[in-house]
């Protein structure tokens, strides 16, 4: 069975920092496009993030440009997000999502496979 799980999430003040990480089960994780995904309540879903399966394409929302880095290590069937100077409006449940394509270019839509999700908050 194909799983993502994503750890990492908490409580942390503003300007503080957490790295997220999202975890493959039953599938090999450089196969496939991974995306960060978040919704905050009251909200749609946000792309924030993707990384190509090499690594080579990224993308960012401007919404986090500059403060959040993706990455990967597919020896460790894992892609991480790095959240640093973090803002209360970024208090959100975030996603990470698999995209199975031939492209070498990550976007952030037609993702086949969801984790559940982890909260961040972000609060004083």
């Amino acid at each position: 069975q194909l799983q993502l799980v994503e750890s990492g999430g908490g409580l942390v003040q503003p300007g503080g920092s957490l790295r997220l990480s999202c975890t493959a089960s039953g599938f090999t994780l450089n196969y496939y496009h991974i995306g960060w995904f978040r919704q905050a309540p009251g909200k749609e879903r946000e792309g924030i993030s993707c990384i190509s399966r090499s690594g080579g394409s990224t993308n960012y929302a401007d919404s986090v440009k500059g403060r959040f880095t993706i990455s990967r290590d597919n020896a460790k069937n894992t892609v991480y997000l790095q959240m640093n100077s973090l803002k209360p409006e970024d208090t959100a449940i975030y996603y990470c999502a698999a995209r199975s394509t031939v492209s070498t270019i990550c976007t952030m839509n037609s993702y086949n496979y969801w984790g559940q999700g982890a909260q961040v908050t972000v609060s004083s």
